[in-house]
């Protein structure tokens, strides 16, 4: 009896994946909640859309920002769960923890956008974006150590786990290049241009090292 519940399904992974998409879909709306009373608290005192374009023009690009890499996250989430067939304990509250880091996204933008600038805004900003994807890089090697849950080979399930670290390992060393150099803002986070060409050159090599064997 213990074992058929401990192997028991919690929860559909179509479900699991409709509840995240929920949560994400409400992250990206609000996003944009700040700069909507922005241009309340502009009208009331007769301010123009030129005015307001450029109060606002960092908290415009934060906002950019942070919706392009949540959309990011979804993505690579949504690619993960399109080959899980069964959600577990640890999976599940794997995937709460990714939606948690999500949405505080939000709050992370704004103390970006609309406070004061000091050394913690890209503490709490890069932080949260480090999270996030460390969240999913656990997901990943849960996933792999579980081959139960999903439908994916262990090749794929490698590649996926080695581009996952890739992608925090440059968000923790933004993370530390925030922390060791003030008034860096959250400039550091151009480390992340070299995500792409650093997966290509792994998958490169993961390539060759097949063929050699």
């Amino acid at each position: 009896m213990t074992q058929v519940t401990k192997n028991r399904e919690l929860s559909s992974p179509e479900r699991l994946q409709a509840f995240t998409d929920a949560v994400v879909a409400i992250a990206l709306t609000l996003l944009i909640l700040p700069l909507m009373e922005s241009v309340g608290e502009l009208a009331d005192h007769d301010g123009t859309t030129a005015e307001w374009l450029a109060e606002e023009q960092y908290a415009l690009l934060g906002f950019a920002l942070s919706f392009i890499l949540i959309a990011v996250f979804w993505v690579h989430h949504h690619k993960i769960f399109h080959s899980v067939k069964r959600v577990d304990a640890g999976l599940l509250w794997l995937t709460v923890g990714w939606m948690f880091t999500i949405v505080v996204m939000p709050v992370a933008t704004s103390l970006s956008t609309q406070m004061e600038s000091d050394w913690a805004q890209p503490l709490v900003y890069i932080g949260t974006l480090f999270a996030t994807s460390l969240m999913l890089l656990m997901a990943r090697i849960y996933l792999r150590s579980h081959p139960d849950l999903h439908q994916m080979s262990d090749d794929d399930a490698v590649m996926g786990i080695r581009a996952s670290f890739i992608v925090s390992g440059l968000f923790l060393a933004a993370l530390v290049l925030s922390v060791v150099i003030p008034g860096a803002g959250n400039w550091p986070l151009l480390l992340m241009l070299l995500s792409e060409p650093l997966q290509r050159l792994d998958r490169r090599r993961g390539a060759r090292s097949s063929l050699k064997r």
